[in-house]
């Protein structure tokens, strides 16, 4: 297992994911270490000569016009975590709480939040020795910050809350002390540099956007393995149709399903059999294409963010200290709201493509793709499964990021709702995942049906690694355990590795 470097400024998806969910060691530069202990010199300083500074010798949100004397500095940040660690609800996934505490790790050593050393590197050790806090996911509006469940993030730090530690949950001061981390007490400005910022909605839109680009990679496959099945048209996804309107995800998708589908004698040219497809066959390019598009668009606010300053106040080079508002979601909230409605339009068409592939009022294939129909079901409540969560993420891509509600004596009278958006195309993205999952064991079922023909070798490829957990259904099965281990399969990338062998799918 190898070291992570972080300074602030070089921090990339694909390492957030490996430290996240391959945990990863990270260890902090020297350089970035400087610029911690540059900034905390300046915090000092404020405190020692009695300096009213917001968030440092003030009360937080409303009560910042109370000053704090320099015998309260503690106390005040103490309170601080306590009271506002007040979330609710299932608590965020291992790798989601990873993420969080990375994200405020990178942040805090660009040197523009006053923290301590010390104070830094028990966050960083507790990363590095896996004890996990126990983040409730409701209670953040997603502006001053996440500022509750980032509070959550800082009760073990100070022998409070629950952590999870070797697979096991438990208070947060054993955690640390199983871990050999020592507790700490903090000081001025420690309390607010900790917990206002935007970690909590990025850390969770960053995994999504990672699984939404395997989940593209493998919609354009098992589209390509469906079209087989169906017997589409290539002619659709002619670079002459693509050139004319060229949105690099639609130009990206056609050019992914001819190769996927080289080779393949299932495919037909326009006039062979029909004339025309369906839409959720001919206008995969520019369906697939535009979420592509999205994604790319949200990648790129993502690699800013993460390598942003999202803290109030601000303490730069100089010595000044600027109250602004860089720990306001909007940003995420919206790209994160954008991100899931594309998502969702990959579930939508997939399961469009599912019913064509069951239905035998629009094909050529047996009712709900089994023998003996009657006796057996076969694939018939598949569909409905694959629709009602296509409905459900319906209903989740309505925008988060539209609403919001005033908080602190309307003082802070606008807020993003970044967090909940994040989470919501998160779950949409899970969604989506079993849509195609369903879609791609159907595809492999209706291949099955069309004897004498040969796939193409990209789609070969993939057909088998699905054969290699599930097989054709004879006759009606539990289907929930196929439509698993199918779903698992999609989110292990083993179809994509198998695919990309053979041919590169562009994104």
């Amino acid at each position: 297992m190898g070291k992570i470097i972080i300074d602030g400024k070089s921090l990339t998806i694909e390492k957030v994911v490996k430290i996240a969910r391959c945990n990863e060691e990270v260890v902090i530069s020297e350089e970035a270490y400087e610029r911690v202990i540059e900034s905390r010199k300046i915090v000092d300083d404020i405190v020692e000569n009695d300096r009213v500074k917001y968030g440092i010798t003030t009360g937080f949100g409303k009560f910042s016009d109370v000053t704090i004397t320099q015998e309260d500095c503690k106390t005040l940040q103490r309170n601080l975590i306590i009271s506002h660690a007040c979330g609710f609800g299932e608590p965020f996934s291992i790798d989601e709480t990873r993420g969080i505490m990375l994200l405020r790790i990178n942040n805090l050593v660009k040197g523009y939040s006053g923290i301590r050393v010390e104070t830094l590197n028990t966050l960083l050790e507790m990363l590095n020795k896996g004890v996990t806090p126990i983040i409730p996911q409701k209670g953040s509006l997603g502006a001053s910050g996440d500022l509750a469940p980032l509070a959550h993030m800082v009760l073990p730090m100070i022998g409070e809350g629950e952590a999870i530690f070797n697979g096991e949950r438990m208070t947060g001061q054993k955690a640390m002390e199983l871990a050999g981390i020592s507790t700490i007490e903090l000081t001025a400005k420690e309390g607010l540099a900790l917990i206002n910022g935007t970690q909590v909605m990025t850390s969770v839109g960053v995994l999504a956007l990672y699984d939404s680009k395997i989940l593209l990679e493998t919609a354009d496959i098992t589209s390509a393995l469906t079209l087989e099945a169906l017997r589409g048209i290539r002619d659709a996804f002619n670079p002459a149709i693509h050139e004319i309107r060229p949105h690099q995800g639609q130009i990206n998708t056609a050019e992914n399903i001819l190769k996927l589908v080289e080779g393949s004698t299932l495919i037909t040219s326009q006039g062979e059999l029909r004339v025309q497809d369906a839409y959720t066959l001919r206008c995969i390019p520019q369906v697939h294409g535009a979420s592509k598009d999205a994604y790319r668009y949200v990648r790129e606010k993502v690699e800013i963010e993460i390598n942003s300053v999202t803290d109030n106040p601000i303490i730069t080079r100089d010595g000044e200290v600027y109250s602004g508002g860089n720990f306001h979601g909007q940003p995420m909230a919206i790209i994160f709201d954008f991100l899931g409605i594309a998502m969702s339009e990959i579930g939508n068409i997939s399961e469009r493509r599912l019913e064509r592939l069951i239905n035998y009022q629009l094909n050529d294939l047996p009712a709900f793709l089994v023998k003996k129909g009657g006796l057996n079901s076969g694939y018939m409540i598949t569909q409905y499964a694959a629709a009602a969560l296509v409905s459900e993420n319906k209903v989740l891509a309505h925008p988060a990021s539209v609403d919001s509600i005033p908080s602190s004596a309307n003082q802070e009278d606008h807020v993003s709702m970044g967090t909940i958006a994040a989470r919501k195309a998160r779950d949409i993205i899970n969604n989506t995942y079993r849509v195609l999952a369903t879609e791609i064991m159907a595809a492999c079922q209706a291949i099955d049906f069309r004897e004498g023909f040969k796939l193409g070798k990209a789609t070969q490829a993939a057909y088998n690694e699905v054969r290699k957990e599930v097989k054709f259904i004879e006759e009606d099965i539990v289907m929930y355990k196929d439509l698993d281990l199918c779903t698992e399969l999609l989110r292990s990338e083993k179809i994509n590795n198998a695919v990309n062998e053979i041919i590169k799918i562009n994104i």
